[in-house]
């Protein structure tokens, strides 16, 4: 089992503390927290060890869980690489690209691995049907949120619609050519939502809409390629596949089958795969274990991460254009 630590014990730090506590290829040695009330009040209410320093906590573990705010994410990562300890840090990667580029270049050169924890990627939804997503041309994301005030410190872009950045990215295989956005702060200083066109080289095109103040919650991706449709439901964890194929010369009584101003006529049908439920969390700091004991590539890569923040982060600079 590795030694791991964790670095930030607010809402999400807790979550990652029990997992890990829970986790069979971890054995979680304890935390650190900035804040030394909720350190002490965390270590009496679930008894996970505390440690006054980071650096002491580095001494104790092979892997530092990083779930700090994300401006103290770069001076975490640097610490804790420069101690030979492998990072998971949580998204986004760091504060700025330069700064996540820097964390690159820092884990090649003390030679340790790092993921970064784009969850949505370890959503049993998106899971079942990422590999029935070959070469989309067209992708439309919806990804609404009621408000709380604890995101609030960052654009929504940051805070929300870097999910599916990230889950864009990691299908869509092809340079990202040009972005339009708009957003409009509504309660916070920083826009609470936003709408961005990106365009890749290969002439695919995703439109992604996020918002901090909705009415209800909805995290839904749809993806339109050549004879297929797939919609993929974050929150409810279900997804959708639609095929069309060459009809057949005599369709059944219940073949749908559509035909073409041509004449071309194409069968209809679904090919729903099955839903295995996890826990996304769990999920990607297990693979994260993984990745390390079998020296392998990990899924979220410190590269995605930078990739994600870098579009992200044009997406801003375009809603200010």
């Amino acid at each position: 089992m590795l030694k791991v630590g964790v670095l930030g014990a607010g809402h999400l730090g807790k979550i990652h503390l029990r997992l890990l506590q829970q986790s069979t290829k971890y054995e979680l040695v304890g935390f650190y927290d900035d804040n030394p009330e909720n350190a002490i009040k965390v270590e009496k209410e679930f008894g996970y060890k505390r440690f006054d320093t980071i650096a002491k906590l580095l001494t104790a573990v092979d892997i530092v869980d990083i779930v700090t705010p994300t401006l103290s994410h770069y001076k975490c990562a640097k610490v804790a690489i420069k101690s030979g300890k492998h990072v998971f840090l949580e998204k986004p990667i760091s504060n700025t690209v330069a700064e996540a580029e820097e964390i690159i270049t820092l884990a090649k050169e003390y030679n340790v691995k790092g993921q970064v924890g784009h969850v949505e990627r370890f959503n049993p939804a998106f899971i079942s049907v990422k590999d029935s997503i070959e070469n989309p041309m067209f992708i439309e994301t919806h990804r609404l949120a009621e408000f709380n005030p604890r995101g609030t410190d960052v654009p929504v872009v940051l805070d929300l619609m870097i999910h599916d950045i990230d889950a864009i990215l990691s299908v869509v295989k092809s340079k990202v050519k040009t972005i339009h956005a708009s957003g409009v702060s509504v309660i916070s200083e920083t826009p609470d939502i936003a709408n961005a066109r990106i365009e890749f080289e290969n002439g695919c095109v995703a439109n992604l809409t996020s918002s901090r103040i909705s009415l209800k919650n909805m995290r839904k991706s749809r993806f339109f390629q050549k004879d297929a449709y797939i919609s993929v439901d974050f929150l409810e964890k279900k997804c959708e596949v639609v095929k069309m194929k060459d009809a057949p010369e005599v369709p059944g009584d219940f073949d749908m089958i559509l035909q073409n101003a041509e004449g071309l006529k194409k069968q209809i049908y679904f090919d729903n795969p099955d839903v295995e439920n996890n826990n996304a969390i769990l999920a990607e700091l297990e693979t994260f274990a993984d990745a390390i004991v079998n020296d392998t590539t990990p899924i979220v890569t410190l590269e995605d991460g930078t990739e994600a923040l870098r579009v992200a982060y044009a997406i801003i600079e375009a809603m200010k254009r």
